[in-house]
């Protein structure tokens, strides 16, 4: 099988195999990480997932609290990626990658294809076009992070990336009745960074007490997630315009969970990029939020 290369290793996160180790183990042991190390796996399940796709330098901390419940959680038959578009414009809906294994500094990671061409078959608003994953950074950001979770249990790792472009709850409901009605044995990571504010994001809605405002923005935000409440979320999206990149994923993870019949989540952590450089001229939300039983 033909393979994805990496595109944003040496821009997003090290190139080097064990700078790379290095760098995550860092953002495990960072302050505004978990402080420390995964621990033990345990028999618990996490059936789904919220995590951001900026540098590791500014939102791999925020990562490291998700990725650290993986790596002490069961690991799933797949984990489905689910990533917004960036990089190509284009009329379909859900855009899978059939035809690559994906590759990372820290090794090659297996495709399911054969959930993803039964996927395929039953969504009629989905293509298979690896080209339109070939310069969006949104899943292969997550893949670092995962390959470190699941460390000790690489050669089960299967994964099912699927770059989502609109947001159409109608064709999120339909993908989260196909795939559960194939397998319900899955980890759902939804790739999303918050509110992107500032001028150079060409999003201004407020200009005074900004580090506030940008934070009790994306907490309504979080709440509708947290609710499972997609039409509230929709509609607070709609109402704000705000910036979140990856709010079409986060839909299509919402619907499934339902399905899934997902009772408990966590937000583990909320902090900004002007969190860290102290300057919120220009500042991203990031959060990492679990769901399970």
């Amino acid at each position: 099988m033909a393979i994805r290369q990496p595109i944003v290793a040496d821009q997003f996160y090290r190139e080097d195999f064990a700078e790379l180790n290095e760098q995550i183990e860092s953002c495990f042991k960072s302050k505004l990480g978990p402080s420390v190390l995964p621990g033990k796996r345990t028999a618990k399940r996490i059936l789904g997932m919220i995590s951001p796709h900026a540098g590791y330098q500014f939102s791999g901390p925020c990562a490291a609290w998700a990725y650290k419940e993986v790596a002490e959680a069961e690991i799933p038959e797949t984990f489905i990626l689910l990533g917004p578009n960036h990089s190509y414009p284009g009329d379909e809906e859900l855009i899978f990658n059939l035809d690559q294994d994906w590759q990372t500094p820290l090794g090659k990671i297996q495709l399911d294809k054969e959930l993803g061409k039964k996927l395929l078959e039953k969504l009629p608003f989905a293509t298979n076009n690896p080209i339109y994953h070939s310069n969006e950074h949104s899943i292969e950001v997550q893949l670092p992070f995962l390959q470190y979770a699941t460390r000790d249990k690489l050669n089960d790792l299967k994964i099912l990336p699927i770059m989502v472009n609109f947001l159409d709850l109608e064709h999120a409901k339909a993908f989260a009745k196909a795939l559960t009605e194939l397998t319900t044995n899955i980890t759902i990571i939804a790739s999303s960074d918050f509110t992107h504010y500032g001028p150079i994001y060409g999003y201004t809605p407020f200009t005074t007490k900004t580090k506030d405002k940008l934070h009790n923005q994306d907490t309504k935000a979080i709440n509708y997630i947290r609710r499972l409440d997609s039409k509230s979320f929709l509609k607070f999206i709609k109402k704000t315009d705000t910036t979140i990149c990856g709010a079409s994923p986060v839909i299509y993870l919402l619907e499934t969970l339902k399905l899934l019949d997902s009772k408990t989540n966590r937000l583990l952590i909320y902090y900004t990029s002007g969190d860290i450089t102290k300057d919120y001229t220009n500042a991203v939300g990031y959060a990492s939020i679990i769901f399970e039983k």
